[in-house]
């Protein structure tokens, strides 16, 4: 038996090793970037990552190939899912103002590997959709001049024709970008600014489009003749939901620059819900002009509002709605090539990633060759592959970042104090901290307030010396009785103790949210690859198709019911996502579901660049972790007992750093009844 344990001993530890998290500094606010961006800067960078080409091209396909006038009620829909998501980041963002987004979130809640390979995908996601948005910014600037951009590069520099590339190397969609690098690499505020003008632009021509529109609105497009509100009935509402989801992707750029802004825990929350509601907003009023100035099915899917206003007789709107279209392109450029760099020195900054992509300029104080050097690939992506073969590897990272996110909150709302940190994010590990203890009875004591309330120790010249009379002592005890003791986060509700404490009583803390969380993601996986393959793909009988969804839907709903009946971390000094772990907990189905709806070609890719990943992350991050080689480092501790007005014992260990090293962990405390005193 003993040598089995020793032959697993390498592996277990080779697992911890895979899912250690990462430890903050006590002052989480502390960073070598520049903190300057406001409420505003940030919303304008939420909108300008939402707000794109999605608006003048996406609105027009939905309505004419999908929904009809009922994609106002698909995006509805898609904003409030989108919503759930959104509320997760705003959380993380407020209680871990770093950047790094989805990795840095998975990375302090999750593991190192989860979060490598989160971030890992979420690159490849931003290179591939700034390449994307630059190609069809070219598109679309060709189109304006009829297309004699394309002819001039087919006939004076060459053409090719290779299965998944571009016909024509897109010159102006690789200079765009790169000119576009030069920018940002100027520091935090030109980028900012520059978002601000084109921002602004966007919007006034948003609010001309709505203006005009409703003025030339004509409610029979609605009628029956026509086709009626919703032609395609519920099932084309829900398709058109799903793909309308995609039109929000993009406000994750303000959690990924939280680091740089000046009050995060206020600032990012706030410019979540700017930003997705005036998003929301343009999205809704401009389906709803769109479908009441034209007949829905003879929208053109390409430029639907420009196409809209010409038939209507206002070919010389058409020319404004370029310009919005144009500028808002430029918007969701800025979005990509903003938070791309950011990632990558978020890993780089970890050890998991290249380090010299961690170097930051002095002067601008941003990663400079990260942007330089991620511009130039995204670059190379825009001049050779055409929008097609792009757009089609899109999302599966983004909603996989998503899905993380949603689960890490859950993890993190109900795990087990490891240490409370200045972030006032209980359960993130950071370095010095008071850590609450827990009495036999499963509930919690902060040592701050004991060490508050008692004042029965005080440290003098490396000595511990006892400062408590007997008028004090009574107080105490009074003041005692007078306080509800907080059971600890992880442990059953006290309401639940009677009906389910001989079940769950006996569990450590955090196991079974550990357990369910896990039940939530396979239940919740099974239940949407039935609803996706099962007609179709499995030809499963309507009996068992039934029985599946009932049987997965229990589970589900079981996992989150059991995870709702123990306690939260309490937390009153930053954003908390309501209802956890329901709104995570839908949040992950539909993130699921949406990604079981992709191509096999886009798994493909995933799984290929996944590979890829690993091989660095093998090669060269586990090798060079910063939280690796904080494990190496020997470290000492000194214990402190103090004393209860109950008459227990909480022992409390703190670090005892050596002059010149800079050491971190967590602080266990212990509690030792009066007996073994």
């Amino acid at each position: 038996m003993a040598s089995c344990v020793s032959g697993c001993s390498p592996v277990v530890r080779f697992c911890q090793k895979l899912n250690r998290l990462k430890t903050l500094e006590e002052d989480v606010m502390a960073t070598s970037l520049k903190r300057c961006l406001s409420t505003v800067d940030l919303a304008l960078l939420g909108v300008g990552g939402m707000v794109g080409s999605g608006l003048y091209v996406l609105t027009g396909t939905v309505a004419k190939d999908t929904a009809g006038p009922a994609v106002v009620v698909s995006f509805i829909i898609a904003g409030v899912a989108s919503l759930m998501a959104a509320l997760c980041y705003a959380e993380f963002g407020a209680r871990v103002p770093k950047t790094g987004s989805a990795y840095m979130f998975t990375y302090v809640s999750v593991g190192e590997i989860w979060a490598f390979l989160i971030g890992w995908n979420v690159i490849l996601e931003y290179m591939i959709g700034g390449a994307a948005v630059a190609r069809a910014w070219s598109g679309y600037l060709d189109s304006i001049f009829n297309h004699r951009i394309q002819n001039f590069t087919e006939s004076h520099v060459m053409r090719w024709d290779v299965p998944f590339i571009a016909h024509y190397p897109d010159l102006l969609a690789a200079a765009i970008l790169l000119v576009a690098s030069f920018f940002i690499s100027f520091g935090v505020r030109v980028s900012s600014w520059l978002n601000h003008i084109f921002s602004a632009i966007s919007m006034a021509v948003i609010v001309f489009i709505l203006v005009f529109g409703f003025v030339l609105a004509d409610p029979a497009n609605w009628s029956t003749q026509e086709g009626g509100f919703a032609p395609f009935g519920l099932s084309g509402i829900l398709a058109g939901t799903a793909t309308c989801f995609y039109a929000f992707v993009g406000f994750d750029v303000i959690a990924a620059s939280s680091e740089e802004a000046s009050n995060p825990q206020r600032a990012v929350p706030a410019a979540t819900a700017i930003s997705l509601g005036l998003a929301a907003t343009a999205y809704v009023l401009v389906s709803t002009v769109l479908t009441l100035m034209v007949p829905w099915h003879t929208l053109d899917p390409n430029s639907a509002l420009s196409d809209a206003f010409f038939k209507r007789g206002y070919s010389w709107a058409g020319f404004i709605v370029a310009v919005g279209s144009i500028c808002a392109m430029n918007t969701v450029l800025l979005s990509n090539l903003f938070s791309l760099p950011r990632i990558v020195y978020a890993m780089a900054e970890d050890g998991l990633f290249f380090s010299v992509f961690s170097r930051v300029n002095p002067v601008t104080k941003v990663p400079v060759i990260a942007i330089l050097v991620f511009g130039s690939l995204m670059a190379i992506l825009a001049l050779i592959f055409d929008l097609e073969a792009l757009v089609q590897f899109l999302s599966i990272g983004t909603l996989l970042a998503y899905t993380f996110v949603a689960a890490s909150i859950i993890v993190l709302r109900f795990q087990p104090d490891k240490s409370s940190g200045s972030s006032g994010g209980g359960g993130i590990k950071t370095d010095a901290s008071s850590t609450p203890s827990m009495n036999q009875s499963g509930q919690q004591v902060d040592p701050s307030a004991v060490t508050n309330e008692t004042q029965t120790f005080a440290q003098d010249s490396g000595e511990l010396k006892e400062y408590e009379s007997f008028s004090d002592k009574l107080q105490l005890v009074e003041r005692q009785k007078s306080v509800k003791e907080r059971r600890a986060p992880g442990t059953l509700k006290a309401c639940w103790e009677p009906y389910l404490g001989r079940i769950l009583g006996h569990c450590e803390p955090g196991e079974v949210v550990a357990f369910s969380v896990l039940a939530l993601m396979v239940s919740g996986l099974s239940l949407c690859a039935v609803l996706v393959f099962g007609n179709n793909q499995l030809n499963l009988p309507v009996w068992s198709f039934t029985l599946l969804l009932v049987i997965f839907s229990l589970v589900f709903l079981l996992s989150l019911a059991l995870i709702w009946v123990h306690e939260q971390q309490p937390n009153h000094k930053t954003f908390q996502v309501p209802l956890v772990p329901f709104v995570p907990g839908f949040s992950i189905l539909l993130n699921v579901f949406l990604m079981l709806k992709l191509s096999p070609i886009t798994w493909i890719r995933f799984a290929i660049w996944v590979a890829a990943g690993l091989l660095v992350y093998f090669g060269y991050g586990i090798w060079h972790s910063k939280e690796g080689l904080r494990e190496q480092q020997g470290q000492e501790v000194a214990a402190r007992y103090v004393v209860l007005p109950s008459g227990s014992l909480v022992e409390t260990v703190q670090n005892v750093q050596p002059e010149g090293h800079t050491l971190s962990t967590h602080s266990p405390t212990h509690d030792i009844p009066p007996a073994s005193r």
